[in-house]
């Protein structure tokens, strides 16, 4: 499902859906622009497992608040409607990550890593600025020397940030949880399609549903060396403190989802929880951030 708006009016949406408490965790939200030269014609995709309802075009249209553009929704049977929206997707290069859908052939370039995520269910293909930008920052951050022995992915969706973080880091213990309980058999399934190995051992993924980082395994498997975070902005607000808690002196943070609109509150909030920048990227008009704990204090 697809909106044409403006930038602003595509950007105060996905503002009003971080407010939506019941929001249906179904309905995943990405808004980008639609071309390079074109910066302030955006688009809103809504993404679903399945055929949008009236109940589910009402849901997006409501985020508009001086009224919805045209809705856009391709009439095909949900088998044809997933495959659609997967074939669509090409393979993204980030670092030394590609990611593709089942339906497109590997790549056989040396010296990358490939993973295959289907474009359902879960966010996090990989194809949305966000995560492609937290790979990218992944990558940069293993060629300068960090080093992980135990990460925590917080929002995995997918599961892909948590599969690349493992690929950087083979001997890490991995952490990753979600708040939709859909994710579980997500990340499973595409753990075993990319040879992950799950389990509580190093070298392996440990999955879990939770709110933030309030449950009793994450507690148990930490401290860590590395948390991701690809979720939205208030939240990355509302868990400064919780991010802050959960590192070693000197563990990294990896921030997503935030616009560059939104960035001075989460980089404020992570200060007063300890954290400082250590490098950032921007990719259109999203920011991706890598901060650092303090050594002490």
């Amino acid at each position: 499902m697809t909106i044409l708006a403006g930038r602003e009016a595509v950007e105060a949406a996905l503002l009003a859906h971080e407010d939506q408490l019941d929001w249906d965790t179904e309905i995943v939200l990405a808004g980008t622009e639609l071309a390079d030269d074109r910066p302030d014609d955006w688009k809103l995709e809504a993404w679903l497992p399945r055929r949008p309802s009236n109940a589910d075009k009402s849901a997006v249209a409501d985020l508009f608040v001086d009224g919805v553009p045209e809705i856009l929704v391709e009439s095909l049977d949900e088998e044809d409607w997933v495959a659609r929206s997967q074939s669509d997707l090409e393979p993204i290069r980030a670092g030394r990550f590609v990611v593709r859908t089942p339906e497109h052939l590997p790549q056989s370039d040396a010296g990358t890593v490939e993973f295959t995520i289907p474009a359902s269910q879960a966010f996090g293909t990989g194809h949305h600025q966000t995560t492609a930008g937290c790979l990218a920052m992944l990558d940069a951050m293993k060629q300068r020397g960090v080093l992980v022995r135990n990460m925590l992915d917080v929002g995995t969706g997918t599961g892909l940030l948590a599969f690349a973080g493992m690929a950087l880091w083979p001997r890490a213990s991995a952490t990753a949880s979600d708040i939709d309980a859909v994710c579980a058999d997500v990340v499973a399934e595409n753990a075993e399609a990319n040879d992950i190995p799950l389990g509580p051992r190093p070298g392996a993924l440990v999955m879990t549903i939770a709110d933030g980082l309030d449950h009793p395994l994450i507690h148990a498997r930490g401290p860590y060396d590395l948390v991701i975070a690809n979720i939205l902005a208030g939240p990355l607000v509302q868990l400064a403190p919780e991010f802050g808690k959960a590192l070693v002196p000197g563990g990294h943070l990896l921030l997503a989802g935030l616009l560059n609109s939104q960035e001075d509150a989460v980089r404020a909030a992570c200060r007063r929880a300890g954290l400082r920048l250590a490098a950032r990227i921007v990719s259109g008009d999203w920011s991706i951030l890598w901060l650092r704990r303090r050594l002490r204090g």
